[in-house]
């Protein structure tokens, strides 16, 4: 057996998440059933850096592969991807150490999020269209308070009993670019729903419906409110998993571009 690295983009609109489930259509069950067929077998094993939700996007997942083939990485990521549907594409895949864990070795991750201050024909899927005016101001202030090691059992679907809460949050950027504001967050890992929770909270602190001070209680107290406040997975993309070595994005730009009304 062979250890690859593959790096992933897709449109997860179609889609019931990364993991593979019976009787439903995942972004691991595609990629999948087209090794798969390339490689005329089963015997192989893929494994994610992580899961994204139903409906969430990739910009550059990151899987390992182990599988035995004479082919090499350019040659297989072009047959793979002749075999896939065209919301998912292989980025590249190269050749991994033996030891190599997309999700064990992962340092930290990146996501962002397309808010968008316009009704847009083209961007529905991509982005959470908002009509209230939001302060930026605001939504930075509340931005901060996420930032360091914090207990997220009030942002996760996640059962705090059976699993650890707390995520050290390294950074979270928010940036205005012509009708979208774009937030991107970048953690150790995340829980299940708590980056479109977090948002979501931000946002309605940037309507002005929920104050700082609400923030720091469901981060020192469980509420059930930043639930309710979910924002919808259409404007959330999986951006970057870093590993050792790599360098962290700078500059946060559009995933789509939305020409400002007039």
């Amino acid at each position: 057996m062979g250890r690859f690295r593959v790096f992933i983009e897709y449109e997860g609109t179609r889609y019931s998440g990364w993991q593979t489930q019976k009787n439903a259509r995942t972004i691991q069950g595609e990629l999948e059933s087209a090794i798969g067929t390339v490689l005329g077998t089963r015997d192989f094993e893929l494994y994610g850096s992580g899961r994204t939700d139903a409906g969430v996007h990739a910009l550059q997942q990151v899987a390992h592969l182990d599988a035995q083939t004479v082919l090499g990485p350019e040659i297989l990521r072009m047959k793979i991807n002749d075999e896939l549907p065209p919301d998912i594409n292989v980025l590249h895949i190269e050749k991994a150490p033996p030891r190599f864990h997309a999700r064990l070795h992962a340092l930290s991750r990146s996501y962002v999020y397309q808010i968008s201050r316009r009704r847009t024909a083209f961007g529905k899927r991509h982005v959470w269209w908002i009509k209230d005016q939001l302060r930026i101001d605001r939504m930075r202030s509340a931005a901060g308070l996420f930032i360091g090691m914090k207990d997220f059992r009030s942002f996760t679907a996640d059962d705090p009993e059976e699993k650890s809460t707390k995520v050290q949050i390294k950074n979270i950027q928010i940036a205005e670019r012509g009708d979208l504001i774009l937030i991107r967050v970048t953690g150790s890992h995340f829980l299940w729903k708590m980056v479109r929770q977090m948002v979501g909270a931000i946002v309605e602190v940037g309507r002005g419906k929920l104050t700082l001070n609400d923030l720091k209680r469901f981060l020192t107290i469980a509420s059930d409110i930043p639930a309710r406040l979910t924002a919808p997975p259409s404007g959330l993309f999986l951006e970057r998993v870093y590993y050792e070595g790599d360098k962290e994005l700078d500059r946060l730009e559009p995933v789509l571009h939305i020409a400002s009304e007039k």
